[in-house]
């Protein structure tokens, strides 16, 4: 049985590396391509370091124990980066519309996942 859990988790690792190193290269080619344009530099740069952020709170969640003070840290984190990610995807979206009733419809999606979020984070645990 232990074998069996060491080989899934083992999988989960290498899936989860490889979905880590493709979104590295994604990255990486998306400023080499806005090369000269430093604000979408910094959008894909300050993204890419919220994701990884994401993931080692994510990582830190599932690994501490249930009703631990490092898992308590781990969940009070998470929000704050969903929130500041899906918020700058937004504005990045929203300014691409072609209409403002179509960018009023990204912000509002935007919003309702960040109450969302800090609803099932803080309200309902």
């Amino acid at each position: 049985m232990a074998d069996n859990n060491h080989q899934r988790n083992r999988g989960q690792t290498l899936i989860a590396g490889a979905g880590l190193g493709v979104l590295t290269v994604h990255s990486g080619l998306a400023m080499y391509r806005a090369r000269g344009d430093a604000a979408s530099i910094l959008f894909v740069a300050g993204s890419y370091l919220t994701l990884l952020l994401l993931f080692v709170c994510l990582r830190a969640y599932e690994r501490a124990a249930p009703g631990s003070p490092a898992r308590e840290r781990a969940r009070r984190a998470v929000w704050p980066l969903t929130t500041l990610l899906a918020l700058s995807f937004a504005w990045k979206v929203a300014a691409a519309m072609p209409s403002a009733a179509a960018a009023a419809i990204v912000w509002g999606l935007a919003i309702a996942t960040t109450v969302g979020g800090f609803v099932a984070l803080y309200v309902q645990a």
